[in-house]
């Protein structure tokens, strides 16, 4: 992992102002600053539409202290993989001769869903660029509609628990391993539990030569109903419980970044949120489901393991 100094980071420039709209307790804001902390080189930023996007730019003012493009819901990869482009041939031609860096943020709707195929068309051509997913699990800037990042039985409004359904029926998708599939240089999934894991992460991801991908668990408080204090208590439970494992895919070869020493319960992680008070409703509880969860965990946890060649 990148060596990183903490004295050195708290003397950067946070790369948003203190003028965004985001919610109390957004983990989208805490995943952008510490993401770019670890980035010497100017950035130039592309996004697609969602939360963020339209909480930090509301026409005519923006929160962003770097160049930032907005770009459609489904064209992020796109986006930033044109200026990429056009930025190789300034510097070729010689109108250009500082190294730049190309960040493209995407929230769970516009990369799992809508953007996955520019995504994808991205990374296989090879462009030198970061993706950062920033992923609450849920269509949050139309509404909390589920999609394919959303965890089985989750209480989502397109998803929503009730006697007959109890939240979504299907399992997230696994987008960090579709991801590692396209062989790319480096690929990750961390949270908000450790700063100092992000950070690195990032800065690896960036001075990775070609395309890499850092897949980003962030609490959305509105969605999950939590509370807005405990963003880091939920990320560090997500982790501990093995729902969301931290780990890197480098030049293929995977390895773990935490392993917890004393793992909770995915039950922990499951009570702690609102968006799963339904499992566990006095009279009609569906601890079966929670069993369901805890038996998909520990398996994905059994398969990362082998992968790392535990």
């Amino acid at each position: 992992m990148c060596a990183l100094n903490i004295k050195e980071l708290t003397k950067k420039a946070s790369p948003l102002t203190q003028g965004h709209r985001m919610c109390p307790g957004c983990g989208a804001p805490t995943a952008i600053r510490q993401a770019l902390m670890g980035v010497d080189d100017p950035v130039v930023v592309v996004s697609a539409t969602g939360c963020m996007e339209v909480s930090t730019t509301v026409y005519p003012y923006s929160s962003w202290r770097m160049p930032f493009m907005h770009i459609a819901f489904e064209n992020a990869g796109a986006g930033i993989s044109g200026i990429e482009a056009a930025y190789k041939v300034l510097r070729k031609r010689g109108r250009i001769d500082k190294n730049i860096k190309f960040v493209a943020f995407g929230g769970d709707g516009g990369t799992y869903d809508i953007g996955l195929q520019s995504l994808s068309g991205a990374l296989e051509r090879g462009h030198d660029f970061t993706y950062i997913c920033y992923n609450n699990q849920g269509y949050m800037n139309t509404g909390a509609q589920r999609l394919s990042a959303t965890p089985q039985s989750a209480n989502a409004t397109t998803s929503p628990a009730g006697s007959a359904v109890p939240g979504k029926l299907q399992r997230a998708k696994d987008l960090t391993e579709i991801v590692a599939a396209h062989d790319i240089p480096y690929v990750a999934q961390t949270s908000l539990h450790n700063p100092f894991d992000l950070i690195a992460k990032v800065k690896r991801a960036v001075e990775t030569p070609g395309p890499a991908f850092v897949n980003v668990l962030v609490p959305c408080p509105l969605f999950w109903k939590i509370d807005p204090a405990n963003q880091m208590e939920i990320c560090q439970l997500a982790v501990n419980s093995k729902f969301w494992p931290v780990y890197e895919v480098v030049k293929g070869e995977y390895s773990l970044s935490y392993e917890p020493k004393n793992p909770r319960r995915l039950e922990d992680f499951l009570r702690a949120q609102g968006r799963y008070a339904h499992l566990f409703k006095k009279g009609a509880e569906r601890l079966d489901l929670v069993e369901a969860a805890q038996r998909d965990a520990d398996g994905s946890w059994a398969k990362l393991l082998k992968k790392c060649g535990r």
